[in-house]
């Protein structure tokens, strides 16, 4: 090309949630089943949409209304439902006018980041999730700027580790929390968020707060939104339904801005993620139209408390396996539907392995972990795929330091599931031990 054409941001776009589909492809036309415990979709775990949301869905469908532009921001109405949604909760109030929608959370986060200055960075959780890291560190062409969850405290944010990044950092400009958090499952302690915003209102930052789980909770716990919390400080909540209803296929997400006025880089900020969502004319309209009839509907809390109790479930169940492992760290959650399981230091080292009968597989997961530079993770991970079909995520692929895995508390077939998490209970022991 007559100049290079991409940016050095552009190396840290990744995204290992999928790319280690691209490698169990490849062990399953060598014949091996594959549980796919890598990604957050619950219809892909055999969730079944109840009837009566999607009567719903087909009426919105049959409206001629449906099929043509809505205004650039969102439906009007669902703005309008959503701010009220909001303010019952009783904290910051705002309008119609403070919601933008997206095409998925993928798509506000780009936008947020993407209108930053180069050199305005945003502190991180780490580990953290992969969309949010990788796009911020694009933006910026640097490294992410991180703070610590702290596997040894219930994977609790390090307040004192962010407070000092941020003092010394002057180039930080807002902290991005993730509650319930991707990928360990911890929720934010109230007394933390209000730490945090006591924080941002010191250092003049904004916050921004991934809320996509905010209603999936379980186990005798709540998330408590920003809204609750920011008080007088500038900020962003980003929502959507892709895993509450759940409805990923849908792409529709949407940002609150809080306290829009009371900064004007903020508010220029704002109006820069809306202006850009003109240009595109608007983001999908069906599944908008559908939030306020399916969201207010009589039915609708209580079938989201009863999936709720099932993830609980879940949860309490891979904890009674994995618990009393004395080479891992292992924190019970209480939001969203991921554990993050980590080995103790020293636990992995370069020679361990796990059985895998196939000799054509064996020999395929033996070419990827003799690549240079790969993590001690990923190779039981690798090993975890070809010798039990378990597609997992490196934890090491979420902007951290640690080793370990994420996996998904999805799997609706109880059966399947106890097998599922029996396996991996042997393939742990199996693998420290060889």
């Amino acid at each position: 090309m007559r100049q290079r054409l991409l940016s050095e941001g552009a190396k840290e776009l990744s995204y290992e949630i999928r790319e280690i589909v691209k490698k169990a492809d490849q062990i399953k036309q060598l014949g091996q089943t594959i549980f796919w415990e890598n990604i957050g979709d619950p219809i892909a775990k055999n969730h079944q949409m109840p009837e009566w949301m999607k009567e719903i869905i087909v009426e919105t469908v049959r409206e001629n209304d449906s099929y043509g532009y809505c205004p650039s921001k969102g439906v009007i109405e669902t703005r309008h439902f959503l701010a009220d949604l909001s303010n019952k909760r009783g904290g910051v109030q705002i309008s119609a006018e403070d919601i933008c929608f997206f095409n998925g959370l993928g798509d506000a986060i780009g936008k947020v980041y993407q209108f930053l200055r180069d050199t305005s960075r945003i502190i991180q959780p780490s580990p953290g999730y992969s969309t949010h890291s990788s796009s911020e560190s694009a933006h910026a062409h640097a490294n992410p700027i991180t703070y610590k969850l702290d596997p040894e405290n219930h994977w609790y944010p390090d307040l004192e580790d962010l407070y000092m990044k941020i003092k010394y950092n002057p180039n930080i400009v807002g902290i991005l929390i993730i509650n319930p958090d991707n990928p360990t499952g911890m929720v934010y302690p109230l007394e933390s968020l209000k730490r945090i915003v006591e924080i941002a209102r010191e250092f003049n930052l904004f916050l921004i707060s991934d809320e996509i789980y905010l209603n999936i909770t379980y186990n005798g716990v709540r998330a408590y939104s920003l809204a609750e919390v920011i008080e007088d400080v500038p900020g962003i909540a980003m929502k959507g339904i892709s895993k509450e209803l759940p409805w990923p296929g849908s792409r529709c997400g949407w940002m609150e801005y809080y306290n829009r006025e009371k900064d004007i880089d903020f508010s220029r900020l704002c109006s820069a993620i809306d202006n850009a969502k003109m240009i595109e004319v608007c983001s999908t309209k069906i599944p908008q139209k559908t939030i306020p009839k399916i969201m207010s509907d009589e039915r609708y809390w209580p079938y989201r408390k009863a999936l709720n109790e099932k993830i609980g479930k879940r949860s309490l169940l891979i904890s009674d396996m994995l618990k009393d492992i004395p080479q891992l760290a292992f924190n019970p959650t209480y939001g969203a539907f991921y554990n993050t399981i980590i080995f103790r230091d020293g636990t992995l080292k370069p020679h361990q392995k796990l059985k895998i009968e196939d000799k054509k597989i064996q020999n395929l997961v033996e070419s990827w972990v003799s690549e240079e530079g790969t993590n001690l993770d990923k190779r039981f991970v690798y090993y975890l795929l070809g010798s039990k079909g378990l597609c997992v995520v490196p934890i090491s692929s979420f902007c951290s330091d640690l080793q370990g895995f994420r996996i998904t508390l999805l799997e609706e077939n109880e059966d399947l599931l106890k097998q599922i998490f029996t396996n991996l209970r042997a393939a742990i022991l199996e693998y420290i031990n060889s």
